[in-house]
């Protein structure tokens, strides 16, 4: 059955990036990763078009799903964006993001990914600004906010990253001060243990780690970890 989006309530959420897992057995990865945690499943598709790197579709977003019932958050890496929304919502994405430079109509994109049943969200590089986000808050359920250059995991958090959650925390608190819906601030790139309460600090409530996960042999213990410096930081701003 799949999941519901009761799975945004949680504080705070993890979400491994399979991009890292081990794909021979990639249905047993997804699984062990979940039941030791894990909140949502994320998914990055990247086309060696719009990003340098050639991954995964809406084949093995289905091959997954029956696998796990938690959210599965699809960060499309994709130029051009709308022929490939309706695949994966078919495939079993329940969370769907993508980059405002790949599409002609960000605001159309947003609804065509509400259409059809799916969180949508807007992903933001580093040098990408915030200010697409102001446009389209009615339609938005999550920002994404890379801390790396999209195209390839392993990489080395970009502390200006930091500056640019602020920024979204922010923008989101107002919104919903003034009576907008809920909107995740998620983060990708470089989330470890050793940052991830910095990252917390900063307004993040969803993270996004690869390597720092399934390079891990003990995942309960690494997901476990994080937990606790996320909730350190959270003590510590309060």
């Amino acid at each position: 059955m799949p999941p519901t989006m009761s799975s945004f309530s949680p504080a705070t959420r993890i979400a491994p990036s399979i991009l890292s897992a081990d794909f021979a057995r990639l249905g047993e990865e997804v699984r062990n990763v979940v039941a030791a945690g894990a909140d949502w499943i994320h998914f990055d598709v990247m086309d060696n078009h719009y990003v340098p790197n050639l991954t995964i579709g809406p084949m093995v977003c289905a091959a997954i799903r029956p696998h796990v019932d938690v959210p599965i958050d699809v960060h499309l890496m994709v130029e051009p964006v709308d022929e490939l929304v309706p695949q994966f919502a078919k495939a079993g994405a329940n969370i769907i993001s993508f980059h405002p430079e790949a599409t002609r109509h960000v605001d159309r994109t947003l609804g065509l990914i509400r259409d059809h049943g799916c969180k949508a969200g807007l992903v933001f590089n580093p040098a990408t600004p915030l200010d697409y986000m102001d446009y389209v808050m009615d339609k938005l359920d999550v920002v994404l906010v890379m801390s790396v250059n999209p195209g390839f995991g392993g990489q080395s958090f970009l502390h200006s990253a930091l500056r640019k959650l602020r920024d979204a925390r922010a923008r989101i608190d107002r919104w919903t001060l003034e009576g907008g819906q809920h909107i995740a601030l998620e983060v990708d790139g470089g989330v470890k243990v050793d940052n991830i309460g910095e990252i917390r600090a900063a307004g993040a409530d969803t993270f996004v780690a690869g390597s720092a996960i399934f390079g891990h042999p003990d995942y309960a213990a690494i997901i476990g970890a994080m937990r606790e410096q996320i909730a350190r930081a959270g003590t510590l701003s309060a």
